[in-house]
């Protein structure tokens, strides 16, 4: 091979790499403050990343035990970031920074994925199409586990593909260790295990291969077990999960078809796993199974199983690349790749408000930030505050400041002292005590139509509201209410 071509080949798979890993940092990049909102699990992230580790551990004893793997090592980033990087970028990109990282190594990941499964073209345009799909840019951007988790996942389908071609214990080592940090940063992970044993099998990959895989696997759920077990004295937590949201339902949807749609293109596999054994069951079987568990206890979310669209990437990378061949190549005509290749930037154009959207505070449950402001524009020194519900109390977390100077009178522990979520509340009778001694409330609440809370603290909020104050003001911002209460005749602001 002449130098020329030695030098051409290296540029070629480094394109591989660089063009797919580039876009989606530019993607992440993009937007990446989002006007500085913050919604209420990125809150939860950065309070608990701000915690000791001490006091981390006692919280993680008793909620959010399954994140408590990201929340430590959030933390340690943060004692980093906020030592060189924090005064000059801030602490909303501290918080999604390494979300941006975990989704660009996993667009390279999927780009060699392909690559290795299809050819170089293949990878190239599975890498792009993974960047480019809305759900990845939404979750690249947020202070959450779930782009980290799936680029773990990128990266052990990678090692699987390489160890079922040559079978090595470094191989299936590390294939291990990288599923296992999977699923201890996400339980969920785990289901990525079933579709690489059908991978496995429909290759009909020799006996020894399936005997290592089986042992991997065992060791990532012996290693997963103790958290698990652990977990589920949790669940409560997950109780506000009722049927699968639609749009999310809808999305999946139509990625299956599409994906299921491209799978029938034909293409030449490179390997022993072939495209489609890998491509289809990680598109198809992560989130069936989570429905399917769903059944017997509402458990789906799409941010769960968010590593299925790697399946869906793969396979419309190798379709695009069957269809979108050059001159000189066996294929369609000139005038019809100029069609298609139409139709694809048509796409590209029809996301572009969703991408734009998926930058702005709107695009999330609510804006801690903007409530925030909301409760100081409205709030006097000496006002009582009440959350309603008292988990709204993660609203004040990025911003407490801005709380300064009211009294919080339902709560009777703060969440660090209490070593909480959103600490601990008085008992009903002792909340309306407080209430009645006060002569203006601020309440932090959910928006209008949202179902209530019927324990006690609430009840006993609502009810004294009702009877012994009035509303002098209320102000909608995106995720919550925020409303004014004064004893009657005091709206004015006389005693």
């Amino acid at each position: 091979m002449s130098a020329v071509t030695a030098r051409g080949a290296w540029v070629a798979q480094g394109a591989v790499v660089l063009v797919p890993s580039g876009l989606m940092l530019f993607l992440g990049a993009w937007g990446i403050r989002r006007q500085d909102a913050i919604w209420r699990d990125e809150a939860v992230t950065y309070d608990m990343a701000h915690r000791s580790l001490a006091g981390l551990w006692q919280t993680l004893l008793h909620a959010d035990v399954v994140h408590g793997l990201y929340y430590a090592l959030m933390h340690l980033w943060f004692r980093l970031y906020d030592a060189t990087l924090g005064g000059a970028l801030g602490e909303v990109i501290g918080l999604r920074l390494p979300s941006v990282v975990a989704m660009t190594a996993a667009a390279a990941g999927v780009a060699l994925l392909g690559q290795r499964l299809v050819g170089r073209r293949a990878g190239l345009l599975a890498g792009l199409t993974f960047a480019l799909i809305p759900v990845v840019q939404q979750y690249a951007q947020e202070g959450r586990s779930y782009a980290v988790v799936c680029a773990l996942v990128v990266w052990a389908s990678h090692l699987l593909v390489l160890a079922a071609a040559r079978p090595r214990r470094s191989l299936w080592r590390a294939y291990t260790g990288l599923m296992l940090g999977a699923c201890l940063l996400h339980e969920f992970a785990s289901l990525a295990l079933p579709a690489h044993a059908a991978a496995l099998v429909l290759a009909r990959l020799p006996r020894p291969v399936l005997r290592s895989w089986a042992l991997s696997c065992l060791t990532v759920l012996a290693g997963l077990a103790p958290l698990a077990v652990f977990s589920t004295r949790q669940s409560a937590q997950i109780s506000w999960l009722m049927w699968p949201d639609p749009l999310q339902l809808l999305t999946f949807a139509v990625l299956a078809v599409l994906g299921i749609a491209c799978a029938r293109v034909r293409v030449r596999s490179r390997g022993p796993i072939g495209l489609r054994a890998l491509g289809i069951p990680l598109l198809l079987l992560p989130t069936l199974l989570l429905l399917l568990l769903s059944h017997v206890e509402p458990a789906y979310v799409d941010r769960y199983v968010l590593y299925y669209v790697v399946g869906f990437a793969l396979l419309a990378g190798a379709a695009l690349a069957r269809l979108l061949r050059r001159d000189g190549e066996p294929g369609p005509g000139r005038a019809r790749r100029v069609r298609r290749g139409l139709a694809l930037a048509g796409v590209l154009v029809a996301l572009l408000p969703v991408d734009v959207h998926l930058r702005s505070p709107d695009s999330r449950v609510d804006d801690v930030t903007a409530v925030a402001h909301a409760v100081h524009a409205v709030a006097e020194p000496g006002d009582g505050l009440l959350f309603m519900p008292s988990r709204r109390r993660i609203w004040r977390a990025t911003l407490p400041h801005d709380f300064r100077g009211l009294h919080d009178l339902a709560q009777d522990r703060s969440p660090r002292a209490s070593h909480t979520l959103y600490g601990t509340e008085r008992s009903g009778d002792a909340i309306r005590a407080r209430m009645l001694t006060a002569r203006r409330i601020v309440v932090a609440g959910d928006p209008d139509g949202q179902p209530v809370d019927d324990n006690d603290q609430e009840i006993a909020k609502r009810t004294t509201l009702r009877d012994a104050f009035e509303v002098c003001s209320s102000t909608q911002v995106h995720g919550a209410r925020i409303t004014v209460y004064a004893r009657p005749g005091a709206c004015d602001g006389d005693g």
